[in-house]
Order: structure tokens, then sequence, then C-alpha cells
């Protein structure tokens, strides 16, 4: 037998501009997500302060998008990890019997 690994070569890792282009998503969406935050503070307290309904639509709008941006961010980085091979994707689900009874033992009865 020949002394060694039995493991083949690794193939060398190149640039991958999906990881750039996720990488950039990401930092957008944080610095998008700041930005908002620090907007509606902003407008919740010239709303509060002046009680001027057009600030409180800000305030909501600011909110809403806040939350948006930060659900995308979470999104993309899923997908940076999933690229980066830190995560896998789900095994699928085994494909279910066709002469099994559908409804389970209640069911069978």
């Amino acid at each position: 037998m020949s002394g060694g690994k039995r493991a083949g070569a690794r193939q060398k890792q190149g640039f991958r501009p999906v990881l750039l282009l996720l990488a950039l998503g990401i930092t957008l969406c944080v610095v998008a997500w700041g930005y908002l935050v620090y907007a509606a503070i902003d407008f919740g307290s010239e709303a509060r302060h002046d009680n001027d309904s057009q600030a409180w639509a800000y305030l909501g709008v600011a909110a809403v998008g806040a939350v948006a941006c930060l659900f995308l961010g979470f999104m993309l980085v899923a997908r940076f990890s999933r690229a980066m091979g830190l995560t896998q994707a789900p095994a699928p689900k085994p494909k279910r019997d066709p002469a099994a009874p559908k409804g389970g033992k209640r069911a069978a009865r």
C-alpha cells in the first residue's frame, strides 16, 4: 500500500462575485437599518414634543422600513453563510408511503 492520505487534491477557492454581492447587500441593509432607526427616534421625539400627525406617520414608515431592512439583512446573512459552506440546507423529508392510510392511527381504525 502507498503511504499518504486518500483525500483528493483540494480545489483552489477563487474569487466568487456572489459572496461580494451578498456582503455588499448585508452592509447596505445594516446601514439603512441604522439610519431608519435613528430617523424613527428623531420623528418620535418630534411627534411627542409637537404632537404633529405628519411626524407620527413618518415614525410609522421609518419603523416599518427598519424592520424590513433588518429582516432582509438576516436573510442575506443566511444566504451568505450557506454560500460560504458554514451551514447546509435541511435534509429533504422522506416521501410518504402511498400504501399507508392517511390520517394516522385514528383513521386506520
